[in-house]
């Protein structure tokens, strides 16, 4: 089976006038092989996210390694997918002035899509009924569906979504996490690229960590927490320093909870009882026990502590873009548009 998104040992390095290389990605290997697949894509600040998403989509060219986009090499021959892929990399541009609608009809126009793929889309991510609103007067969140929908107007069996709840309140960012799940639903293959770890985990199945340019684990969110949390018990109890005191001489790893009342236990859950065992042997009788089930974000941290950031690239030319940009996104529009064009503007990071 042809996977729908592959990068093998991708590799690319800034090179810098009078100053040392920058090394973003380091053989980086990333496979989404499943239809309706939501896969997370995680990495502290840095670490080469935007940079592998860009290589992906053909906005910068690799130092080395494979991009395969349904097996094709992105590099070389996007054109030939590139109608079956939407994406959204970093913010949304549109015409502040101009309604949801006419933002996406425009883009369609240029697309030559039917007008029909308008209503289509607004009704997937909610706006029909405030698509004739401008978007200057859209909270972030709806900004951010309106970005997902002009992703959408190719009706694409892959959407690549770079921090897509970045910046948003709970309630935008609930939007978001409800629309990735229809989206699946659909059968459209999502990749998220995030920092915010609990969302992740309410949305994806599978996803693939890196630090530093390059993976350190990949695979279901099952076998990540298996693999790298940490198991540990929730400890009640109103003498909360004795029994830290006895559970650490008994060498255990002990923490204070945000409940003053509250210690975690590092210890398998099946262990239980002996937390039990030596705190009552000491006098200490404890009024709650739980388990403390493992995260994403606790695997996180084990996979990545220590791990150093990438330094920031440097920033890009304010020249035009190239060919392979233009493909896939196009500067900021106005703020102040000009009178209606004779032609759409170019699409907000969306391959076309």
């Amino acid at each position: 089976m042809v996977a729908i998104l592959e990068a093998v040992d991708l590799r690319k390095t800034y090179r810098k006038f009078r100053a040392d290389d920058v090394v973003a990605l380091r053989g980086l290997n990333l496979s989404i092989g499943s239809p309706g697949a939501v896969h997370g894509f995680l990495g502290p600040n840095g670490s080469g996210k935007t940079t592998a998403i860009r290589c992906l989509l053909g906005l910068i060219r690799p130092t080395g390694g494979d991009v395969r986009l349904f097996g094709v090499d992105s590099t070389t021959a996007l054109h030939q997918v590139v109608d079956r892929v939407g994406a959204i990399v970093e913010n949304p541009k549109m015409f502040p002035n101009f309604s949801g609608r006419r933002n996406l009809s425009l883009l369609a126009k240029a697309k030559g899509l039917p007008s029909g793929s308008v209503d289509r889309v607004l009704e997937t991510v909610g706006l029909a009924d405030r698509s004739d609103d401008s978007f200057a007067g859209y909270s972030l969140g709806m900004k951010q569906r309106l970005a997902i929908a002009a992703a959408l107007l190719k009706d694409p069996e892959l959407l690549i979504l770079d921090e897509p709840a970045n910046g948003l309140d709970p309630a935008g960012i609930a939007e978001i996490r409800t629309l990735i799940r229809h989206l699946s639903a659909e059968g459209k293959t999502v990749l998220v690229s995030s920092h915010q770890l609990s969302e992740i985990e309410q949305v994806c199945t599978e996803a693939t960590i890196i630090a530093n340019g390059a993976v350190v684990e990949s695979g279901s969110l099952d076998d990540i927490r298996a693999k790298h949390g940490t198991p540990a018990v929730i400890v009640t109890i109103d003498d909360v320093s004795a029994a830290a005191r006895t559970l650490t001489e008994a060498g255990l790893t002990v923490s204070q909870r945000g409940n003053h009342r509250e210690l975690s236990v590092e210890i398998p859950a099946h262990q239980a009882a002996e937390v039990n065992r030596l705190l009552a042997d000491r006098g200490l009788y404890l009024s709650g026990l739980r388990s403390d089930a493992v995260t994403l974000e606790s695997a996180f941290f084990t996979l990545t502590s220590g791990q150093p950031a990438v330094a920031p690239p440097p920033p890009p030319p304010t020249a035009q873009p190239s060919p392979a940009a233009a493909a896939t996104g196009s500067p900021p529009a106005p703020v102040t548009p000009p009178p209606p064009p004779a032609s759409a503007p170019a699409p907000p990071e969306v391959p076309s």
